[in-house]
């Protein structure tokens, strides 16, 4: 089955919005055994996106558009393809009866234009959305399918997994879906993931390996094609133990979602152990980055922010002596900090960071130098120094990255 995604939205070809929801669908159509073979944007224009449909219909079976349901003018979709598949427009009750119970409930009069949110086109499938107004619809034609879906990804992505799924289902039975499964990896680039699996990426039939970086990290996405699901758990299991015996050192997790961070505090929370931080160059980022990630308070009593030498002193009890000896960008100054951010905080791990975020070089160090230290509640103490290039946010970033994989590494050395 061939599929094709129109995002419409002039403010997508503006660059106002990125356009993740074909992303999003072109992940979720695959594993429905639907391929995409085209995605296009098109502005809220009625002669263009009529264009497109008249192109659509010549090369894919199912059609998906994205946006253009709402209340105001622009919103032209379901208007265009009613027109183009020479039907009405017709009322549907649910949406309808939905569309005046929120205006009573925030107590606001609803104006008439908002009436077109609740239309759908006539003899098609009307698509609920859970989390807005606008109601899709699904219309099977003479030669395509049209999926019509809302443009936020709030309200597109739970109508697609809920009221789509099924029925795509039910119109493109598939004999064959895609299981897949994502490696994360850190600490690696991409080259060298890619030289150290070269033999299984090149001999490849199926499952699939793909590697995709990204800032910081790299993925590895596997992926089979099978119409026994039992087998493609198997074959997935089987590539993804190949890979972790040669290159296990920089794995940290499955998925797309979950972050380093949320590792850490989850090996954090199984372990019983808990961490403190103190910062300078990345100026709290470390902190900021645990403290986004739910119950981090279990596991994370709080941490220091020390810019200049002065803080770094009173606060955490580095010696006035390093700082005059070594500088602030030192080993030395870097494990005075972890050791004192630890001894306040009683936790049983501390880290440290202290370097230079740039533009410009600090004490003769060159912008990208990063110390990071790492103290244990059993008095042991380590600092490593790191180069990172770019500009200064990548810097920090990096750093608070090597700082959870820091963690993450002394945690599993410790299980």
């Amino acid at each position: 089955m061939k599929a094709e995604i129109i995002a419409v939205g002039t403010e997508l070809l503006l660059g106002q919005v990125v356009n993740t929801n074909a992303t999003f669908l072109s992940e979720q159509l695959a594993g429905l055994g639907i391929d995409v073979y085209y995605q296009t944007v098109v502005g809220d224009n009625r002669g263009r996106i009529e264009e497109l449909l008249v192109l659509a219909d010549q090369r894919s079976d199912l059609i998906v558009l994205c946006g253009g349901l709402g209340p105001t003018e622009d919103d032209l979709t379901k208007e265009v393809v009613a027109n183009h598949v020479g039907k009405s427009l017709v009322q549907d009750p649910e949406g309808y009866a939905l569309l005046l119970e929120f205006f009573k409930k925030v107590n606001r009069p609803m104006t008439d234009n908002n009436l077109q949110q609740a239309l759908t086109i006539e003899d098609s499938i009307t698509l609920q959305n859970p989390n807005g107004l606008a109601v899709g619809s699904l219309y099977q034609g003479d030669h395509s399918t049209y999926l019509l879906l809302p443009g936020p990804p709030s309200e597109l992505k739970p109508m697609f997994r809920q009221s789509a799924v099924p029925q795509l289902e039910k119109v493109f039975p598939a004999t064959e879906k895609l299981y897949s499964t994502v490696l994360r990896f850190y600490g690696i680039g991409e080259s060298q993931l890619v030289t150290d699996l070269a033999d299984l990426i090149d001999e490849q039939t199926n499952p699939t390996i793909a590697p995709y970086a990204k800032e910081n990290e790299v993925t590895l996405r596997i992926t089979v094609k099978t119409a026994d699901e039992s087998k493609g758990a198997r074959l997935l299991k089987e590539t993804e133990e190949k890979i972790i015996a040669r290159v296990g050192e920089f794995f940290y997790g499955y998925g797309d979602e979950n972050s380093l961070a949320e590792v850490v505090v989850d090996l954090l929370r199984s372990t019983g152990k808990t961490v403190t931080a103190a910062e300078s160059l990345t100026a709290g980022l470390f902190q900021s980055t645990l403290g986004g990630v739910p119950g981090v308070s279990e596991v994370f009593p709080g941490g220091m922010v020390t810019y200049s030498p002065q803080a770094k002193v009173t606060t955490l009890g580095v010696k006035k002596e390093t700082i005059e000896k070594h500088g602030m960008v030192s080993e030395a100054c870097a494990k005075e900090m972890a050791q004192g951010i630890l001894a306040l905080e009683q936790t049983d791990f501390a880290l440290s960071f202290t370097g230079v975020a740039g533009p410009d070089e600090l004490e003769g160090q060159p912008a990208g130098t990063v110390w990071i230290g790492l103290a244990k509640k059993d008095g042991s103490v380590e600092a490593r120094c790191y180069q990172f290039n770019r500009n200064r946010a990548y810097v920090q970033k990096s750093a608070v990255m090597r700082g959870l994989d820091t963690i993450r590494r002394a945690l599993l050395a410790e299980k």
